[in-house]
């Protein structure tokens, strides 16, 4: 069936819609956003013929981009700091091992070389930062453990795709130097981190110094940076998933004015693409080709699952302070998503033997994982008391439109549980000069503030402050009770 421009147009419109609504019976229905997405998009298969991986990874690619930039721009380093040790063992250490058993079962499984068995393994080892980020994003959910999981998915991209592209290159010239390969993986490990940090605080000085004519662009330049990050590094031959979550780490933890126009665009747009992303690695696929293979789907499934990601977890945190219900969460939670379907697409585009079969099992294997893990994340962390139900959000929201030609700005601060400041009034508070609390959200109501209003836990309050004043204004507000230091987590 031919399309024209006006033609394709109106279906994507169309897929957009679609997408938007089985996001919303995915939330009613307890299964994660992307199940919907990619059964969509085989549905569209079946009517509209499309084979190209080329421009199905280029897609993809730029997906997980913005994904992943708009994950780390909600980050916050607080959590990170305190698990970034066992966060990186997982994302190394926990996707090498998880790719290894994995790899090895899929051998004699699907009856390939070691080399294409252990491709597999590497294709589907690490963990999805948009099914991580989509799944875990809504839920007051242990803080630790979840800080650790999307540290995890947001940094387990590097070691995915090096083994990825390792295990193609020795499949394509066997004679390849692996102590090479080795130190090529610490150059774009190393070389990544640096670089992301470098355009991180590049990115937060151009933001909060280019002042625009108008506040639309700040979104569109923090999108134009994320994606120049990736590209710069992977000129360098550096893992460009990694500069651009830990750019947008850095971004998002510094002083950023249109941070709220900023956020919200970005996850806007991250909702899109993952719509599309989904729904077009669901079009690459034919549900004849996946009966095919049922079998050894449904076992490689059932191995990564109860086998392999457990044992990579337990392995990769033996020295980390976590107890076995929180590993055998963190197992079960390492959700499958975009990156192994896009990663699966590299041989295809390669042309390598099997490389059909490879793509076929690994849609399997994610869409399984989709649907019994994305499932069942949020009863099992009910069931190991990890959770505390829906995560509170603010029903209203705020911003000072003039912000980029004045030196004052609004800032939205939650006041969290065993902060100092609880039960005083806020004409008691210690707030530096010309610095104004002009509204307080409580719940669903929009309180206006008087000097005799007492602050409660869970409260927003919207400071109108100088900004050089933000560092000031945020100690206050986030400043501990002195009991309560030692138990933060």
């Amino acid at each position: 069936m031919e399309f024209s421009v006006d033609h394709t147009i109106l279906v994507v419109s169309i897929l957009l819609l679609i997408g938007v609504v089985t996001a919303k019976f995915s939330s009613r229905l307890g299964l994660p956003s992307l199940v919907f997405f990619i059964l969509v998009g085989m549905v569209v298969s079946q009517y509209v013929y499309y084979d190209d991986a080329m421009l199905t990874q280029l897609i993809g690619t730029l997906a997980l981009i913005i994904i992943l930039f708009e994950g780390g721009l909600q980050t916050e380093w607080a959590n990170i700091r305190k698990v970034y040790k066992p966060s990186l063992s997982l994302a190394t250490f926990g996707v090498l091992i998880t790719a290894a058993v994995t790899g090895t079962a899929a051998k004699y499984i699907l009856d390939v070389t070691w080399f294409e068995g252990f491709l597999f393994g590497a294709i589907v080892g690490s963990t999805d930062a948009a099914a991580v980020f989509a799944s875990l994003g809504g839920r007051d959910i242990k803080r630790t453990l979840t800080s650790t999981l999307e540290a995890e998915s947001g940094t387990n991209d590097p070691m995915a795709i090096f083994l990825t592209v390792a295990f193609l290159e020795l499949i394509q010239n066997p004679e390849t130097n692996t102590a090479m390969l080795i130190l090529n993986f610490f150059w774009q490990m190393g070389i990544g981190l640096l670089i992301g940090l470098l355009l991180g605080k590049t990115a937060t000085w151009l933001i909060n110094n280019i002042n625009l004519d108008s506040s639309g662009l700040y979104p569109v330049l923090s999108i134009a940076l994320a994606i120049f990050t990736f590209g710069i590094t992977t000129i360098f031959q550096a893992s460009g998933f990694l500069a651009v979550y830990t750019m947008a780490v850095f971004l998002g933890n510094h002083d950023m004015i249109y941070r709220h126009s900023i956020v919200r665009f970005n996850e806007g747009f991250a909702w899109m693409m993952q719509i599309l992303m989904f729904i077009l690695l669901g079009m690459l696929i034919f549900p004849n080709q996946l009966l095919q293979v049922v079998w050894q789907g449904i076992l490689l499934s059932f191995i990564l699952m109860i086998i392999a990601r457990p044992v990579g977890v337990f392995i990769s945190l033996v020295f980390a302070k976590f107890n076995v219900k929180e590993k055998l969460f963190i197992s079960w939670a390492g959700l499958k998503g975009a990156v192994p379907i896009v990663l699966a697409t590299y041989p295809l585009v390669t042309d390598v033997e099997n490389s059909g079969l490879i793509f076929n099992v690994v849609f399997f294997v994610v869409l399984t994982s989709a649907l019994i893990q994305g499932a069942t994340i949020l009863p099992l962390a009910k069931y190991f008391k990890f959770s505390k139900g829906a995560k509170a959000e603010v029903p209203h929201s705020l911003e000072l439109v003039s912000i980029g030609k004045t030196k004052n700005e609004m800032m939205e601060i939650e006041i969290e549980e065993g902060v100092a400041i609880l039960g005083e009034e806020i004409k008691d508070l210690s707030l530096p000069e010309n610095t104004l609390i002009t509204a307080v959200i409580r719940g669903d109501s929009l309180i206006t503030p008087t000097g005799n209003t007492t602050l409660e836990p869970r409260d927003t309050l919207y400071i109108l402050v100088h900004r050089s004043k933000r560092k000031e204004v945020k100690k206050i507000i986030r400043k501990k009770q002195e009991s309560e230091k030692e138990n933060d987590k």
